[in-house]
């Protein structure tokens, strides 16, 4: 009976140090420096691609293609018709910054507090960003993260 409960606590010992392991494995796959989010991203389908860069102590991104931002013929992108801004309602989504003030979280690892517009909608999202596992993920929301919608992209360039 001793033997069995030894053998008991050294499973229970093992399969807790394999958690602990697991949770390891999965922040070291977290993005390690704030650049790493530099560069151009895309979705698996192919669907929406744009450019993050650094903007003066956060990171922005620019629109290079967005299937919903497009005219009927794939090739015009639409105006920007929808902005609160009449303004801005005439020109093209092209090349847009869409994304803006996103910062690095040193402690969270990842970037927040950012800005997202939607030229499809004229609304405006916060935001976050991380990477894990070299996949970009972006959370757009309103009011809290938990109610928001993640999209998964993938390094281009």
């Amino acid at each position: 009976m001793l033997k069995s409960k030894i053998r008991k606590f050294s499973l229970a010992v093992m399969f807790t140090a394999g958690l602990t392991g697991l949770q390891l494995t999965s922040a070291l796959a977290q993005a390690s420096s704030p650049s790493e989010i530099e560069g151009v991203w895309e979705t698996q389908e192919g669907n929406f691609k744009f450019e993050v860069f650094e903007a003066g102590g956060s990171f922005a991104a620019r629109v290079i293609y967005g299937d919903r931002l497009m005219e009927a013929d794939g090739k015009t992108f639409k105006k920007d018709i929808h902005n609160p801004d009449p303004k801005l309602r005439s020109r093209s989504l092209e090349g847009i910054t869409f994304l803006t003030d996103l910062k690095w979280d040193p402690q969270d690892r990842r970037w927040e507090d950012g800005n997202f517009y939607d030229g499809s909608s004229g609304r405006t999202y916060s935001g976050r960003a991380s990477i894990r596992d070299g996949a970009l993920e972006l959370r757009g929301y309103a009011g809290t993260p938990l109610l928001g919608q993640t999209m998964v992209l993938y390094r281009v360039q």
